[in-house]
């Protein structure tokens, strides 16, 4: 077997290629998009290659046949924020190989221990974790946009090689056709009517102020968790700017306070229903499919990405008014049929409470894994959140 970094064109195509082979004829598995993947890996579109670096390989046989690869990178931000300088893995793809699954680990164990690093991270993403972070295994359904499909077999892979569960994440689902818990309905109305209390949804019209908004609640939210790092202006304003045409406007609704931003919702339509249907690539004709499904309005699914709430203000009912909203928002469009509220981990009981209570049930578990490089250091999973630092969170560590 032959490891090799990405450096050119053909190496990129490789290994975008691989997972197409992997998962080929696999109803459940929806290719990313090859420009998503690739831009991932460009210091021109990734604002983590601001405190960061990244790099990427694939493995071949005898032959030359491409049978796996692997990225890894180090977010500075929070590399060091830990009791052992961690660094990351990820995008793995490997044939039912436990060899060559392991050289891949090895491979991206031994550039982050050459970078000062005592710790590897997996599968994640080099970016927020809200797309492209854990190893599924449980609940082999089609992932909503941004959330990680995989062999069943990469579990023994990562877990064999010494990788030990940091943290559990869970995606829930709520059946739109039942009807909104009455007692969350009636906080939600008292809170709606209560003087001072506003709820808005967001327009492109105004992208600009919310994305301001957006700002300045996740670091009033964020901040006292533990390695918390401001959030880039500038992927919020990517996202508006891609999500145009895609994003529903009174799916995404913030709380004011007096005028101040207190909480915001974002919950984004699961294109993954349209990108099945395409492979990874979005030449001139998938344009015009990709276009024709959304008029045809085939997505059935919206997926609650993100969501805030500060602090103080988290024993308000703020979360069961938005969801009231949203809910009214979401049945109003009669093609959503589901939502999926994802990712919530294991450490942040309060979420998951707040999940099974609006009716949500669990139907997915992804894995992010953390090896120790120290094999005789103990290992600690992620600490739960104190109830005084937490405002109200998912998809967020």
């Amino acid at each position: 077997m032959n490891i090799v970094e990405v450096l050119d064109q053909k190496q990129r195509v490789k290994f975008l290629d691989i997972a197409r082979i992997i998962y080929k004829n696999d109803p459940n598995f929806a290719c990313p998009l090859d420009g998503e993947i690739g831009g991932i890996f460009d210091p021109k579109e990734n604002s983590f290659f601001k405190h960061g670096e990244a790099i990427r390989w694939i493995l071949t046989d005898g032959s030359g046949k491409v049978i796996g690869r692997i990225a890894a990178f180090i977010n500075t931000n929070k590399a060091f924020s830990f009791d052992q300088p961690t660094g990351g893995c990820g995008f793995f793809e490997c044939i039912k190989d436990r060899e060559a699954a392991f050289l891949l680990f090895d491979t991206a164990k031994e550039w982050l221990k050459e970078r000062g690093m005592e710790a590897m991270d997996g599968p994640i993403n080099f970016g927020e974790n809200d797309n492209h972070w854990g190893l599924l295994v449980d609940g082999f359904l089609p992932q909503g946009y941004g959330m990680p499909y995989n062999k069943a077999y990469y579990q023994e892979f990562f877990e064999s090689y010494g990788f030990q569960v940091f943290f559990e994440q869970y995606s829930y689902h709520v059946d739109r056709s039942k009807p909104f818990p009455e007692r969350f309905a009636k906080i939600a109305e008292w809170i709606s009517k209560k003087p001072g209390f506003e709820f808005e949804h967001f327009k492109f019209s105004n992208s600009e102020k919310y994305i301001q908004d957006i700002i300045e609640v996740y670091n009033e939210a964020w901040k006292f968790h533990d390695n918390f790092t401001p959030i880039d202006i500038e992927d919020i304003r990517k996202i508006a700017r891609e999500g145009k045409g895609i994003l529903e406007e009174d799916f995404i609704w913030f709380a004011y306070h007096e005028g101040k931003p207190i909480a915001f919702f974002v919950a984004m339509p699961d294109i993954n229903q349209v990108l099945r249907k395409m492979n990874g690539k979005l030449d001139f004709w998938n344009k015009l499919k990709f276009m024709y499904l959304l008029k045809r309005k085939t997505i059935t699914r919206t997926r609650i990405t993100i969501m805030g709430v500060v602090p103080k203000y988290q024993r308000f009912g703020i979360e069961s008014a938005i969801f009231w909203k949203m809910d009214k928002a979401i049945k109003a469009k009669k093609q959503y049929t589901e939502v999926e509220l994802s990712w919530v981990g294991d450490f942040n009981p309060k979420m998951i409470s707040i999940y099974e209570s609006v009716g949500g049930v669990k139907m997915k578990t992804h894995y992010t894994y953390r090896y120790l490089f120290d094999r005789n250091v103990p290992f600690k999973r992620t600490a739960i959140i104190p109830l005084e630092n937490r405002g109200t969170k998912a998809s967020k560590e």
